[in-house]
């Protein structure tokens, strides 16, 4: 299926989350260094975005860096950094270019300076604009995004702004990153992992999960259509049974 043939509205997700997986792996079969296996990760997040913007995509979160990850090598770290850096440099303009609104979640505190501050650049540059929304989950971890949450409305509470038996799931929810944005409908994870690595825990609770044998560096635009098109196969219940949803 070519990318430049929409997939119809109604089978599209609006929503696309993808744990990128698989760069060192790739780089280490090819006898490389795993900043190599990043560096080529940055070609597929090219594709990716834009067969998603073709195919109406609303949202795409990509996870680029977990709160697991500062465990990885020192070198390996501050190379990751100077990656994220250099995308940030090079990439922005072409994504305000398309219409496309940038937004980065996650703890920034143990960023440096300089890359906090090209976030916060980036993020204004594209601010307004409504092709699509792309989400770059970065020192980001499912159980921080929760515990955030929780504590922001527990100060609420401490500050009489708010009383405990007001507090439900839409609440909780609104304070978690990407609270303004809908909830993913397709998860895809490469490199053949089948776990969610503390991704998005709250927001994944409905989402269809597609996996990928494929190293990250190796996952192209085909594969991101096959994986569309295996979400728009799927029959979402939500907790109901078929009769209900037949029925409606």
């Amino acid at each position: 299926m070519s990318a430049d043939i929409p997939i119809s509205a109604s089978s599209a997700p609006r929503h696309v989350a993808i744990i990128m997986d698989g760069n060192n792996r790739w780089a280490k079969q090819r006898k490389l260094l795993g900043v190599a296996g990043h560096k080529a990760g940055v070609d597929s997040v090219r594709e990716v975005v834009k067969t998603c913007a073709e195919q109406g995509v609303e949202v795409l979160t990509l996870f680029a860096f977990s709160s697991e990850n500062w465990r990885r090598p020192a070198d390996e770290v501050s190379a990751l950094m100077g990656l994220f850096l250099i995308a940030l440099q090079r990439e922005v303009k072409k994504l305000h270019k398309n219409n496309i609104c940038l937004k980065i979640i996650g703890d920034r505190s143990k960023f440096s300076q300089q890359l906090r501050d090209h976030m916060a650049k980036a993020e204004a540059l594209t601010a307004n604009n409504t092709a699509m929304t792309l989400v770059i989950a970065a020192n980001y971890g499912g159980q921080w995004d929760i515990t955030q949450a929780a504590r922001r409305l527990a100060e609420k509470v401490a500050a009489g702004e708010l009383r405990a038996e007001q507090i439900d799931e839409e609440l909780l929810q609104s304070q978690m990153c990407l609270g303004d944005l809908p909830m993913p409908d397709l998860m895809v994870r490469t490199a053949g992992e089948q776990r969610v690595s503390n991704f998005m825990l709250w927001q994944l609770a409905y989402a269809e999960f597609v996996f990928s044998d494929l190293y990250w560096p190796d996952f192209k635009s085909a594969q991101m259509l096959e994986a569309i098109t295996a979400y728009g196969q799927r029959k979402r219940r939500f907790g109901q049974t078929d009769d209900q949803i037949n029925n409606k």
